[in-house]
Protein backbone atom coordinates (compact mmCIF):
# COMPACT_ATOMS: atom_id res chain seq x y z
CA UNK A 1 0.00 0.00 0.00
CA UNK A 2 1.10 3.72 -0.97
CA UNK A 3 2.48 5.43 1.56
CA UNK A 4 -0.24 8.74 2.36
CA UNK A 5 1.25 12.02 1.36
CA UNK A 6 2.04 14.64 3.53
CA UNK A 7 3.11 18.09 2.99
CA UNK A 8 6.81 18.44 3.40
CA UNK A 9 8.26 21.03 5.32
CA UNK A 10 9.38 23.67 2.98
CA UNK A 11 12.83 24.20 3.68
CA UNK A 12 14.07 27.30 1.30
CA UNK A 13 18.10 26.86 0.12
CA UNK A 14 20.29 29.47 1.58
CA UNK A 15 23.35 30.79 -0.54
CA UNK A 16 25.78 32.83 1.17
CA UNK A 17 28.29 34.76 -0.85
CA UNK A 18 30.89 37.59 -0.26
CA UNK A 19 31.33 37.17 3.47
CA UNK A 20 33.35 39.20 5.85
CA UNK A 21 35.41 37.22 8.80
CA UNK A 22 34.59 38.57 12.00
CA UNK A 23 36.64 36.76 15.26
CA UNK A 24 33.91 37.48 17.15
CA UNK A 25 35.90 39.69 19.71
CA UNK A 26 33.38 42.31 19.35
CA UNK A 27 30.09 40.75 19.89
CA UNK A 28 27.68 42.44 22.18
CA UNK A 29 24.21 41.91 23.46
CA UNK A 30 21.55 43.08 20.90
CA UNK A 31 24.40 43.43 17.84
CA UNK A 32 23.23 43.01 14.57
CA UNK A 33 25.44 41.32 12.12
CA UNK A 34 24.76 40.64 8.40
CA UNK A 35 26.88 38.91 5.56
CA UNK A 36 29.76 37.72 8.36
CA UNK A 37 31.71 34.49 8.88
CA UNK A 38 32.70 33.21 12.43
CA UNK A 39 34.89 30.37 11.85
CA UNK A 40 36.28 28.42 15.05
CA UNK A 41 36.19 31.10 17.70
CA UNK A 42 35.28 30.32 21.45
CA UNK A 43 31.91 32.23 22.31
CA UNK A 44 31.40 29.85 25.19
CA UNK A 45 29.89 31.78 28.37
CA UNK A 46 29.54 35.15 26.38
CA UNK A 47 26.47 37.09 26.57
CA UNK A 48 24.91 37.41 23.06
CA UNK A 49 21.40 38.05 24.79
CA UNK A 50 19.18 40.06 21.86
CA UNK A 51 21.67 39.38 19.57
CA UNK A 52 20.53 39.31 15.22
CA UNK A 53 22.65 37.39 12.66
CA UNK A 54 22.00 37.87 8.91
CA UNK A 55 23.31 35.89 6.17
CA UNK A 56 25.89 34.29 8.34
CA UNK A 57 27.96 31.48 8.31
CA UNK A 58 28.69 29.88 12.02
CA UNK A 59 32.11 27.17 11.50
CA UNK A 60 33.11 25.07 14.71
CA UNK A 61 32.21 27.59 16.82
CA UNK A 62 31.71 26.97 20.73
CA UNK A 63 28.72 28.00 22.42
CA UNK A 64 28.92 26.62 25.63
CA UNK A 65 26.17 28.02 27.67
CA UNK A 66 26.80 31.39 25.87
CA UNK A 67 23.25 33.31 26.27
CA UNK A 68 21.42 33.50 23.31
CA UNK A 69 18.19 34.44 24.95
CA UNK A 70 15.56 36.02 22.11
CA UNK A 71 18.51 35.83 19.38
CA UNK A 72 17.05 35.96 16.01
CA UNK A 73 19.32 34.12 12.79
CA UNK A 74 17.92 34.46 9.12
CA UNK A 75 19.78 33.19 6.30
CA UNK A 76 22.31 31.66 8.65
CA UNK A 77 24.40 27.93 8.05
CA UNK A 78 26.07 26.67 11.08
CA UNK A 79 27.82 23.36 10.91
CA UNK A 80 30.56 21.33 13.73
CA UNK A 81 29.13 23.61 16.49
CA UNK A 82 29.70 22.68 19.91
CA UNK A 83 27.88 23.38 23.25
CA UNK A 84 27.59 20.81 26.29
CA UNK A 85 24.39 23.65 27.17
CA UNK A 86 22.86 26.03 23.77
CA UNK A 87 20.86 28.38 25.52
CA UNK A 88 18.67 30.17 23.41
CA UNK A 89 15.20 30.35 24.76
CA UNK A 90 12.90 32.94 22.94
CA UNK A 91 14.84 33.09 20.02
CA UNK A 92 13.74 32.85 16.42
CA UNK A 93 15.26 30.82 13.84
CA UNK A 94 14.27 31.69 9.96
CA UNK A 95 16.11 29.91 7.07
CA UNK A 96 18.60 28.17 9.68
CA UNK A 97 20.52 25.12 8.38
CA UNK A 98 22.74 23.53 11.22
CA UNK A 99 24.97 20.40 9.84
CA UNK A 100 27.41 18.18 11.98
CA UNK A 101 27.29 20.01 15.61
CA UNK A 102 27.10 18.18 18.97
CA UNK A 103 25.05 19.84 21.47
CA UNK A 104 24.30 18.49 24.93
CA UNK A 105 21.51 20.38 26.74
CA UNK A 106 19.34 22.74 24.21
CA UNK A 107 17.38 25.03 25.77
CA UNK A 108 15.02 26.70 23.13
CA UNK A 109 11.66 26.67 24.43
CA UNK A 110 9.26 29.47 23.53
CA UNK A 111 11.53 29.85 20.56
CA UNK A 112 9.77 30.55 16.86
CA UNK A 113 11.56 28.28 13.96
CA UNK A 114 10.69 28.62 10.53
CA UNK A 115 12.74 26.53 7.56
CA UNK A 116 14.96 24.89 9.77
CA UNK A 117 17.05 21.98 9.18
CA UNK A 118 18.96 20.22 11.31
CA UNK A 119 20.93 16.98 9.88
CA UNK A 120 24.02 14.68 10.68
CA UNK A 121 24.28 16.42 14.80
CA UNK A 122 23.86 14.68 17.90
CA UNK A 123 21.93 16.11 20.84
CA UNK A 124 21.55 15.18 24.28
CA UNK A 125 17.92 16.92 25.59
CA UNK A 126 16.32 19.15 23.26
CA UNK A 127 13.40 21.67 25.10
CA UNK A 128 11.24 23.17 22.54
CA UNK A 129 8.00 23.25 24.78
CA UNK A 130 5.62 26.44 24.28
CA UNK A 131 7.82 26.64 20.94
CA UNK A 132 6.65 27.02 17.33
CA UNK A 133 7.32 25.31 14.62
CA UNK A 134 6.66 25.92 10.90
CA UNK A 135 8.32 23.56 8.11
CA UNK A 136 11.21 21.78 10.22
CA UNK A 137 13.09 19.25 8.93
CA UNK A 138 15.69 17.14 11.42
CA UNK A 139 17.29 14.39 9.42
CA UNK A 140 19.76 11.81 10.41
CA UNK A 141 20.44 13.05 13.91
CA UNK A 142 20.70 10.97 17.25
CA UNK A 143 18.19 12.90 20.38
CA UNK A 144 18.26 11.66 23.81
CA UNK A 145 15.58 13.42 24.90
CA UNK A 146 12.74 15.39 22.37
CA UNK A 147 10.23 17.76 24.51
CA UNK A 148 7.39 19.45 21.83
CA UNK A 149 5.37 19.29 24.88
CA UNK A 150 2.84 22.33 24.38
CA UNK A 151 4.38 23.39 20.90
CA UNK A 152 2.36 24.27 18.13
CA UNK A 153 4.05 22.14 15.30
CA UNK A 154 3.16 22.60 11.10
CA UNK A 155 4.95 20.24 9.20
CA UNK A 156 7.51 18.98 10.63
CA UNK A 157 9.38 15.98 9.34
CA UNK A 158 11.73 13.61 11.56
CA UNK A 159 14.24 11.74 8.95
CA UNK A 160 16.19 8.87 9.95
CA UNK A 161 16.78 10.16 13.28
CA UNK A 162 16.97 8.13 16.59
CA UNK A 163 14.91 9.51 19.43
CA UNK A 164 15.48 8.21 23.00
CA UNK A 165 12.26 9.96 24.36
CA UNK A 166 9.69 12.27 22.65
CA UNK A 167 7.32 14.13 24.42
CA UNK A 168 4.60 15.69 22.83
CA UNK A 169 2.33 16.35 26.22
CA UNK A 170 -0.31 18.74 25.11
CA UNK A 171 1.00 19.71 21.66
CA UNK A 172 -0.33 20.80 18.83
CA UNK A 173 0.46 18.77 15.97
CA UNK A 174 -0.62 18.67 12.15
CA UNK A 175 1.57 17.30 9.21
CA UNK A 176 3.96 15.87 11.19
CA UNK A 177 5.62 12.49 10.01
CA UNK A 178 7.71 10.25 12.21
CA UNK A 179 7.68 7.34 9.90
CA UNK A 180 11.54 6.95 8.99
CA UNK A 181 12.34 7.58 12.77
CA UNK A 182 13.10 5.22 15.62
CA UNK A 183 11.79 5.81 19.35
CA UNK A 184 12.94 4.70 22.53
CA UNK A 185 9.36 5.69 24.60
CA UNK A 186 6.62 8.56 23.79
CA UNK A 187 5.28 10.38 26.01
CA UNK A 188 1.87 12.64 26.27
CA UNK A 189 -0.03 10.19 23.89
CA UNK A 190 -2.45 12.35 23.44
CA UNK A 191 -0.58 15.22 22.04
CA UNK A 192 0.31 13.09 18.80
CA UNK A 193 -2.78 13.76 16.97
CA UNK A 194 -1.64 15.27 13.82
CA UNK A 195 1.06 12.91 13.10
CA UNK A 196 1.44 10.37 11.32
CA UNK A 197 3.18 6.92 12.19
CA UNK A 198 4.09 3.30 10.73
CA UNK A 199 3.48 0.15 11.30
CA UNK A 200 6.50 -1.05 13.56
CA UNK A 201 5.65 2.51 15.57
CA UNK A 202 2.10 1.62 16.43
CA UNK A 203 3.24 -1.92 17.62
CA UNK A 204 5.39 -0.39 20.12
CA UNK A 205 3.12 2.10 20.92
CA UNK A 206 -0.08 -0.53 21.45
CA UNK A 207 1.14 -1.25 25.10
CA UNK A 208 1.50 2.29 25.88
CA UNK A 209 -2.28 3.14 23.77
CA UNK A 210 -3.92 0.45 25.75
CA UNK A 211 -2.62 1.88 28.82
CA UNK A 212 -3.65 4.70 27.83
CA UNK A 213 -7.26 3.85 27.40
CA UNK A 214 -7.12 1.65 30.41
CA UNK A 215 -7.75 -1.63 28.10
CA UNK A 216 -6.27 -5.15 29.32
CA UNK A 217 -4.54 -7.08 26.83
CA UNK A 218 -4.34 -10.62 28.43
Amino acid sequence: MARPQLPSPRIDPITLIDLTENDGALLRPGDSRDGERFDGIDLAGRDLTGITFRECELRAVSLDAAKLRGASLSDCVAADLNAAVFSAPRSTWRDVRIERSRLGSVEVYEATMRSVQIDGSKLDFVNLRNAVLTDVLISNCIIEELDLGSATVQRLELRGCRIGTLDVGNARLKDVDLRSSDFGAIHGLEGLRGAVIDDSQLSLLAPLLAAHLGIRVE
